[in-house]
């Protein structure tokens, strides 16, 4: 099969920028979609504002916005919801862009290897067949409803979507396609057979969100900017940030949404624990478990407390003693007079945060993100020689090949096997 041979777009790309035949022929008037979007936007306050609301109802249909009504009734975590939407309002946008018409429920499987064809491709032979991959027409008419970067010079230098981007829109179609009640075909032989083959050809190699782990030395580094400075004590920030760092490392490097999520309700203090667990009669160490609720890859309803020990629990208890917290969120925005606010951090706070932690250290803040705290958990794990099945209860991981992934890039400059002609 042949990706490159896809039907270029029918439409022009002018006529590609809004759907007001669409809206005409709803039976809806354009005052529900609105009504029910501003309903939905209050559960998912990403979806607020003037502008992403106008792109939504051009965007998404009346059934569109009640799926996502029902999956935010069923309790679906924020970030999956939102990037549910996004993927929802994108795959709409495409298809009016590609077909001239509306996403079809459900979808065939011409339409989704057309999708396939148009985002992953040969960079190469894109630049002698302009053809090749996405039709400009299409790439300019999801500029124009901005569910595109524009690209630098001509569309010859457009480059393919990451596969996992790809893979996760394709994900986001097939669950919306099972909250419709619709079987969808994103398991077809032709499909799988689509993604493998444009997969190799795309020239996008997968890439870690921080791509450098923030392992045992280098948590150290960014601790010490944590600890004031000769001339002044330790601010309100610079004990949140310690208590950030050491709780998101030592938790099993939770992920950013649920350190900014965290709250007090969910922390229980432990009686002290033994620093050697073979050694009853070694030093106490303060202990506390998490208990993460809803997480990327488990319910509410799981077990699903990690245990901390030593000093995260330390720095947790100086924090929040000193910012006088007694409930809510356990990590909080600070304002530039020293103020702690009754919000929580956001995610984008967390990521920011460790960032910043990275220039004061002086290291390269576009080397790390916040998921470098996670990878650099495992990674420290391996480098240590702990099991990778104790390491998975406290990270929560729950696939063994992406957790070994990190073992796998850890022991590569002990192996033996590199060494043989040493």
């Amino acid at each position: 099969m042949k990706l490159s041979a896809m039907p270029e777009s029918p439409l022009p790309a002018s006529r590609l920028t809004s759907r007001p035949a669409i809206d005409e022929a709803s039976d809806q008037p354009l005052s529900r979609k609105i009504e029910n979007l501003d309903a939905l936007a209050a559960i998912l306050p990403a979806l607020a504002g003037p502008d992403r609301t106008d792109q939504l109802v051009a965007l998404l249909s009346e059934e569109d916005i009640a799926t996502l009504r029902h999956l935010a009734s069923e309790g679906i975590g924020e970030n999956s919801l939102r990037a549910l939407t996004s993927d929802c309002s994108y795959l709409e946008g495409w298809c009016l862009a590609a077909t001239g018409d509306p996403l079809p429920w459900p979808a065939p499987v011409p339409l989704i290897l057309k999708f396939v064809a148009h985002h992953l491709w040969d960079p190469e032979r894109r630049k002698a067949y302009p053809a090749h991959g996405i039709p400009e027409d299409v790439a300019l008419a999801l500029e124009d409803l901005k569910l595109l970067r524009k690209a630098k010079g001509d569309g010859a230098h457009r480059q393919p979507h990451a596969h996992s981007t790809v893979q996760r829109r394709l994900a986001s179609w097939s669950t919306l396609h099972r909250w419709r009640g619709l079987e969808g075909a994103f398991s077809a032989p032709d499909v799988r057979s689509a993604l493998r083959l444009a997969s190799r050809v795309a020239g996008r190699p997968k890439v870690r969100k921080s791509r450098r782990a923030v392992t045992a030395d280098l948590l150290e580094r960014l601790l010490a900017t944590c600890n004031g400075s000769d001339l002044a004590t330790p601010s309100l920030a610079d004990l949140r940030d310690k208590a950030l760092l050491l709780a998101g490392f030592a938790s099993g490097g939770r992920r950013r949404s649920e350190l900014s999520g965290l709250r007090l309700s969910q922390i229980i203090w432990e009686e002290p624990l033994p620093a050697d667990p073979a050694d009853p009669d070694s030093p106490l160490l303060p202990a506390a478990s998490l208990r993460l609720g809803r997480t990327k890859t488990e319910d509410a309803s799981d077990d699903n407390a990690v245990l901390l020990i030593g000093r995260p629990v330390e720095a947790l208890k100086t924090w929040l003693e000193a910012a006088n917290l007694q409930e809510g969120a356990v990590f909080r925005a600070i304002d530039r007079w020293g103020n702690v606010k009754a919000r929580g951090l956001t995610p984008q706070s967390v990521n920011a945060i460790v960032k910043s932690r990275c220039v004061l250290a002086g290291l390269d803040p576009a080397e790390f993100s916040a998921h470098g705290l996670r990878s650099g958990f495992l990674t420290e794990a391996a480098n240590r020689d702990i099991p990778i099945q104790d390491a998975m209860q406290q990270s929560r991981h729950r696939s063994l090949a992406q957790a070994s992934s990190y073992y796998n890039d850890a022991g590569r400059n002990r192996r033996r096997s590199a060494r043989m002609l040493g």
